[in-house]
């Protein structure tokens, strides 16, 4: 009697034993009834491209990349979609049955399904939008932001030339802010991102003038630890439209988990549990 092979599916970073991500994917396995495993791996540059290659071959169908591996796995991967060639990283890969290695960048998409989450009356075309950072997540965020519709965006970073890249790369709608100024931007905001690693936990905090803030705009923050941030605190006390990270590292996981495991997971009250534990 044969048996179908159950499953694999895993998230490949180094360090990675601090990862929510398995938490989450063993959540939706035990709650829609599914057979399949989601492991964490601690995988080095050096090692990157020969374990991904062996991965199929072990009954893995995916595996999900995050730091430092990003724009690493751009030039293992055989096939990239557009959205991943624009960012310039992956975070989710597919292996599929003719052996290729497909790339895809979900982050931008868990942004957005977020925002629209969490603050459902959010409309991208209301006014300008303000991005604090100009990093790997900042790219994923900008491109979302610019597809959805936002008119313009004002990006400050704390070394310049990363923020002038991204202007580079997705054109006269970015604006490029010193970040001296980054508390003058946000005036005229309707959408504030924080997509820096400031007011994390064990990190310097977000020392940003925040009294420019408009009241009823909304403002997120890519820091889930603390899930409530000070930045976030700041904007609440201020009548602004908060929303935390934590979603966007819930929704950028449903489409591999769709992928991998065949069914969409729903996004909800218990899957925001399960990371939390």
């Amino acid at each position: 009697m044969t048996q179908e092979k159950i499953p694999l599916a895993g998230v490949i970073g180094s360090p990675i034993a601090h990862s929510k991500s398995p938490q989450l994917h063993r959540h939706w396995l035990r709650h829609y009834g599914l057979p399949g495993y989601y492991i964490p791996m601690d995988v080095s540059a050096d090692d990157l491209a020969t374990v991904i290659h062996a991965l199929p071959r072990a009954g893995f169908v995916g595996a999900n990349i995050t730091v430092p591996h990003k724009e690493a796995i751009m030039e293992i991967a055989d096939l990239a979609t557009d959205r991943a060639t624009l960012i310039g990283a992956a975070n989710t890969l597919k292996f599929r049955s003719d052996g290729k290695i497909h790339a895809d960048n979900t982050d931008g998409y868990g942004f957005i399904e977020n925002l629209r989450q969490g603050a459902p009356d959010w409309d991208p075309k209301a006014g300008p939008a303000a991005v604090l950072g100009a990093g790997g997540a900042a790219r994923a965020v900008v491109a979302a932001l610019l597809d959805a519709g936002v008119p313009e965006i004002l990006i400050a970073n704390r070394t310049r030339v990363r923020a002038e890249v991204l202007q580079k790369d997705f054109g006269t709608r970015l604006k490029v802010v010193e970040w001296v100024q980054a508390g003058n931007m946000i005036e005229d905001a309707a959408t504030v991102v924080n997509t820096t690693s400031l007011g994390m936990m064990g990190m310097p905090a977000l020392r940003v003038p925040l009294d420019g803030l408009q009241r009823g705009a909304t403002v997120t923050d890519l820091v889930y630890a603390p899930l409530q941030t000070r930045f976030l605190q700041t904007a609440e006390e201020m009548g602004c439209v908060t929303v935390d990270g934590l979603g966007m590292l819930l929704h950028q996981a449903v489409p591999g988990f769709e992928r991998w495991f065949g069914t969409r997971p729903e996004v909800d009250a218990a899957a925001r549990a399960a990371i939390l534990r």
